[in-house]
């Protein structure tokens, strides 16, 4: 590998996810592909083209850097939407590709269309309500003036769609805050529509939200984490499960198939006597006569050094207990109990080796991290590579 780890993405895992949400979701609503924060780790460049080329021709962004490296590598035809920030002198590019965009304030819309004059081109944007996450999103007090000029400027806006996002769908003690959003999104919904106004696609639901507020299943959905083999929380998962007992259909105990495996190789072998301090400082001190296997990833490379003395990997097919502090780009692991071990063999840092996996999920809580922000955490410029892995047998997790 030209980098000291390697990032792999299993082609034959996302078709299978993408089959699942597909039954999830139904045939009605589009599926938007949420390619955000470079794929969620997994690399925009690599990624699209892969979902892609299964069927999927609508992707998800935050930034103008995200959707043009999306536009560099999808086909022509393909939709993107721009769900976050884009600098006014940024909007002459973005309309002109046909790029969608969020309008979530009065003041971004006013731009736009001070921006079509200029081109004499037609923007299509997404009006973003403001439901009760209070983050981003036209206020209820801001859409009569919103109405306004979107009736009378129909020749250079087209209102592609309308949308609102979840404060937390992924957990159950959000119920009645997603419940009072849903509500408020129709409502607001209702009176642009009764204002004249043709709302376009409505779209709110995520990934937790398919699984646990089908209501929410629109006109289209906006896919991230779940696309990429992941649950948006335990919970999710366990009331996926219990509304197929209800229902009375047997259903697998974990569906989705991670995409993402980060592996390594061992740099070094050291022999350490019993009672010696190992790495920096003093945090950790040999009980026994050990074998100490060194590898080049640390937390320049995305190792957390909060998993210092805490994380595993995988070695021949064997758990091999993180020691020591994380350096910067190394971390120690033992590999006393794991015989044959030598320089240059694989280390797996998540994902499977063998019947053992190291789940994001087991990566994430040690350092109270979401699976998002492990992923988003990993480098750009670790080398990925597309496989075509052969599937396991299905198990529990994240």
């Amino acid at each position: 590998m030209s980098s000291t780890s390697r990032i792999t993405l299993n082609r034959l895992a996302l078709a299978n996810n993408l089959a699942f949400l597909r039954t999830v979701i139904g045939d009605h609503a589009i599926f938007s592909s949420v390619v955000k924060s470079n794929a969620y780790g997994h690399g925009i460049e690599h990624f699209v083209p892969l979902v892609e080329a299964c069927g999927i021709d609508h992707f998800s962004v935050f930034s103008l850097e995200e959707a043009r490296r999306v536009k560099h590598v999808c086909a022509p035809e393909t939709r993107i939407m721009i769900m976050g920030h884009v600098d006014d002198e940024d909007l002459h590019w973005v309309i002109q590709q046909g790029i969608e965009f969020y309008v979530f304030a009065p003041h971004r819309l006013r731009e736009t269309l001070r921006v079509c004059r200029e081109l004499g081109s037609r923007a299509r944007v997404h009006l973003e309500l403001e439901t009760g996450l209070h983050r981003t999103g036209l206020e209820e007090d801001e859409l009569p003036g919103i109405l306004e000029l979107l009736l009378g400027n129909p020749e250079l806006v087209e209102v592609a769609g309308t949308c609102t996002h979840f404060a937390g769908a992924e957990v159950v003690s959000n119920y009645y805050r997603i419940q009072n959003q849903i509500r408020a999104f129709h409502e607001r919904v209702r009176w642009l529509r009764d204002g004249g106004l043709d709302c376009g696609l409505l779209h709110a639901a995520c990934s937790a939200a398919i699984f646990n507020y089908p209501e929410t299943i629109l006109d289209m959905v906006r896919v991230g984490i779940a696309q990429y083999g992941m649950w948006s929380s335990q919970e999710t998962r366990i009331r996926y499960l219990q509304r197929g007992d209800r229902e009375g259909v047997t259903r697998s105990p974990d569906p989705l198939r991670r995409v993402l495996r980060w592996s390594s190789g061992v740099m070094d072998i050291k022999e350490v006597a019993e009672g010696e301090y190992i790495s920096y400082g003093y945090s950790y001190l040999s009980s026994r006569s050990m074998r100490i296997a060194s590898v080049p990833v640390g937390y320049a490379q995305g190792y957390k050094r909060e998993i210092s003395n805490q994380g595993h990997v995988l070695i021949r097919g064997g758990r091999a207990p993180v020691v020591g502090v994380i350096n910067m780009n190394m971390m120690l692991v033992d590999i006393t109990d794991i015989p044959d071990v030598t320089i240059g063999d694989e280390v797996v840092l998540i994902g499977m080796q063998g019947d053992i996996e190291i789940s994001v999920s087991s990566f994430s809580d040690m350092v109270h991290n979401l699976n998002y922000e492990t992923l988003v955490g990993l480098p750009a410029e670790t080398e990925r590579l597309v496989v075509d892995r052969p599937l396991p047998a299905r198990r529990n997790g994240l």
